[in-house]
């Protein structure tokens, strides 16, 4: 599991991990069933506060992406593909608005667009 934190943007390190963590879940990096760091080793890996981590892992669990077991640990929860294919198109789709927004805001027509994505989902 690869997570960066960043200082320079203004997301809070909670949030950072929760959103790392999720993508690679979402992407298929973190398969089903897939143990976690404890909170504590990642906190110290990150170098961060436990009760940071713990957020992160709490949010993770709420949302359904992960499950955790006392004495066990966090890992990876069964997710429903049906569900799982609904948030991937959702994470797309917020990015295609992001993408929208841009060309807006760039003055790029939309046959523009759709020529662009085109031609980059053909290579």
């Amino acid at each position: 599991m690869n997570i960066v934190i960043s200082n320079a943007i203004d997301e809070p390190i909670y949030m950072q991990i929760k959103n790392q963590i999720k993508e690679q879940i979402l992407l298929g990096e973190l398969k089903e069933k897939t143990a976690l760091p404890s909170i504590r080793r990642l906190a110290k890996e990150l170098q961060i506060s436990v009760i940071t981590t713990k957020r992160a892992y709490e949010e993770l669990e709420g949302e359904g992406f992960i499950e955790t077991f006392p004495s066990k640990g966090s890992f990876v929860a069964a997710q429903n593909q049906e569900l799982l294919k609904e948030k991937q198109l959702k994470a797309i789709e917020d990015q295609l608005m992001k993408v929208i927004e841009d060309s807006r805001a760039f003055d790029i027509s939309l046959d523009e667009l759709i020529h662009m994505l085109t031609l980059l989902y053909e290579e």
